[in-house]
């Protein structure tokens, strides 16, 4: 952080419950030179890993669905989204991240996993960056019925869609999560499931 336009003043922590919400005062130089006074609250969650798994073969992908409080509380009725399987990083790095929540989460075994970047999905309040992998998946993969962890009260239901379903699902409203609606789109831009 060696940014000369912006000097720290004050950091306070607000909630440590789950994760960090800290209230930042920073001075700020405009453009023109001048400093004005900022305060902005930070939420931080570490950073994360998604991935979409696709099966060529088959024109299928993998996503679960699960319900998210913060959903439900801006107006999502029954509070479910459709969405690639992530998890945080907490001490792993990505790739075995990924690796582990696929296999959590849906059950598959993934052992060679593709980053394509890296982004921050909400950065006007959140500090979190995402990793972003594709995968191949077959059914030789497939270990256990995944579903999440119940020590981590994840009550996740895995599907398997086709790809254009998924992919039409962004247009009807039925998938609103964007790190899901990217990796879509990724793989519609690529021609991931077009066989070969």
């Amino acid at each position: 952080m060696n940014n000369d336009r912006i000097k720290i003043k004050a950091t306070e922590v607000l909630s440590d419950n789950w994760y960090t919400l800290q209230k930042i005062t920073y001075d700020y130089q405009k453009e023109n030179g001048e400093w004005e006074t900022h305060a902005r609250e930070a939420y931080d969650r570490g950073n994360g890993a998604t991935i979409l798994l696709y099966n060529p073969a088959k024109g299928t992908v993998i996503l679960t669905r699960q319900f998210r409080i913060p959903s439900y509380v801006n107006g999502n009725d029954s509070g479910m989204l459709i969405e690639s399987c992530a998890g945080i990083l907490e001490e792993d790095n990505a790739e075995d991240c990924i690796r582990k929540e696929a296999m959590e989460e849906t059950g598959y075994q993934i052992s060679k996993v593709r980053k394509i970047f890296e982004a921050y999905m909400s950065p006007g309040s959140v500090t979190e960056i995402v990793h972003f992998f594709v995968a191949e998946y077959d059914e030789q993969m497939k270990i256990s019925e995944g579903g999440g962890l119940a020590e981590e009260q994840e009550n996740i239901e895995v599907l398997e869609l086709s790809f254009d379903k998924a992919y039409e699902m962004i247009a009807s409203g039925e998938i609103k999560d964007g790190k899901t609606i990217v990796l879509l789109q990724y793989a519609k831009i690529h021609g991931l499931l077009e066989k070969a």
